[in-house]
């Protein structure tokens, strides 16, 4: 039984690698058969650029919002509006559990003023941003058009130094190395003259119209708060995908008089785009593989209609359906191959040449950045591939059905 298991596969085996090489030259067969692996080249190439291109722009947003928010906020808890907020303690039962967290990558500790920056010519609102030497700079010195990072001295005095966006730099006619006075409203009211260090840019609305980085301990002097105090701790988790069962941990540990934010609450109409986007792929998705299958299902009725003749001949002597569906299947599978492995050389050169080059631009008033994004995700590459093989050979089961219905006598006149 085994043998004989072993004889079926050998000659299916067989008849297939020679229908393989004879569409391989210039015949209607070979016409079609390049027709079909370029149909899942495309598409298969489409799907992973989609999957690239999104979680590039989903990539991009959450690091711009993640460097100027952080992943949770804890503020004290006042029941006011005010951006400003009270301050909270440097000493808080919280920061002592904190360490204990595995999800807590870090914590750092900001304060928020709103203040008017005023120039010889021009005057704005802005809300100044307190941070500290703790601050990893990594995460925002992406968003630096020019200049540099702020500077912390190591003396009790505030650094001079200012981070503004292009879009308040640009109204307030501000170009790096310029000096203003800052105008914080107050009882008294105070005055602190600043210089610009740096000018940032994100795209994202919520953070450049308003948003300025300075020292911390100049919000802290200006509240009169000492060194005991900030406006709040800014937590970064180490996995993002466990955000909220981070954020249940810190719900749990943090003091009564606190209240938590997280990232996705605090700036929900981006994670509501990513998700009405994460639609979209999955339409697109559905849509390619629909069409890939529909062109390998239609080219392998071709090739059967085609080789009618053959699969007369072959039952005149003796071979089984199974085994005749086998030699079509085969060729299918080769198909498929070919085009997931063109569609891989594809995706991936292209999504190379946008990553290295930023070829394709884009507005970055609609996009919040100024090229198509391309984020390397191994994994959706493989979940393209598997769903390629599981959808169309699947599919390339169908028009082997066809071949029962061949009877010996009909296909060996037809021609």
């Amino acid at each position: 039984m085994t043998q004989g298991k072993k004889r079926a596969t050998s000659f299916t085996w067989l008849i297939a690698s020679r229908l393989q090489e004879d569409t391989q030259g210039s015949n209607f067969s070979a016409l079609v058969t390049r027709i079909a692996v370029a149909s899942i080249s495309i598409g298969v190439a489409a799907m992973i650029l989609s999957f690239m291109i999104f979680e590039g722009f989903k990539y991009e947003i959450q690091e711009k919002i993640f460097s100027l928010a952080g992943h949770i906020r804890l503020t004290k808890f006042d029941g006011g509006a005010s951006p400003e907020g009270a301050p909270l303690s440097l000493n808080s039962g919280f920061l002592k559990k904190a360490p204990q967290m595995r999800g807590i990558a870090r914590i750092e500790f900001y304060s928020q003023k709103s203040a008017l920056l005023k120039t010889d010519e021009e005057v704005m609102g802005v809300l100044i941003k307190g941070i500290d030497s703790r601050s990893d700079s990594s995460f925002f010195v992406k968003n630096l058009l020019s200049g540099r990072f702020l500077q912390f001295p190591d003396t009790a005095a505030h650094s001079p130094d200012l981070i503004v966006s292009k879009r308040v730099a640009d109204k307030l006619k501000l170009q790096v190395g310029d000096r203003l006075t800052a105008y914080f409203i107050q009882e008294p009211p105070r005055a602190r003259h600043l210089t610009v260090c740096g000018i940032y840019q994100t795209g994202l609305e919520d953070f450049d119209e308003m948003i300025v980085l300075a020292d911390n301990r100049m919000v802290q002097q200006l509240n009169r708060w000492g060194d005991t105090l900030t406006g709040g701790y800014e937590i970064y988790v180490r996995d993002f995908s466990q955000l909220n069962q981070v954020a249940e941990e810190i719900y749990d540990a943090m003091d009564y008089n606190m209240q938590m934010e997280t990232a996705e609450t605090r700036y929900g109409h981006f994670f509501d785009w990513f998700l009405i986007l994460n639609r979209n792929v999955t339409v697109f998705l559905t849509i390619i593989l629909s069409v890939a299958a529909f062109n390998t299902v239609s080219i392998l009725i071709i090739l059967i209609m085609e080789r009618t003749q053959m699969i007369g001949l072959l039952k005149a002597i003796g071979a089984a359906n199974r085994q005749i569906r086998g030699i079509f299947f085969w060729k299918g599978m080769w198909m498929l191959a070919k085009g997931l492995l063109w569609g891989n050389l594809l995706a991936i050169g292209l999504a190379a040449v946008q990553y290295y080059f930023h070829l394709i631009p884009l507005n970055p008033e609609n996009y919040y950045m100024e090229t198509v994004p391309i984020q390397w995700d191994w994994l959706a590459l493989v979940i393209v591939n598997l769903l390629t093989v599981l959808v169309v050979g699947c599919a390339i089961f169908l028009p082997t059905v066809l071949i029962a219905r061949v009877t010996p006598i009909k296909a060996i006149r037809f021609s």
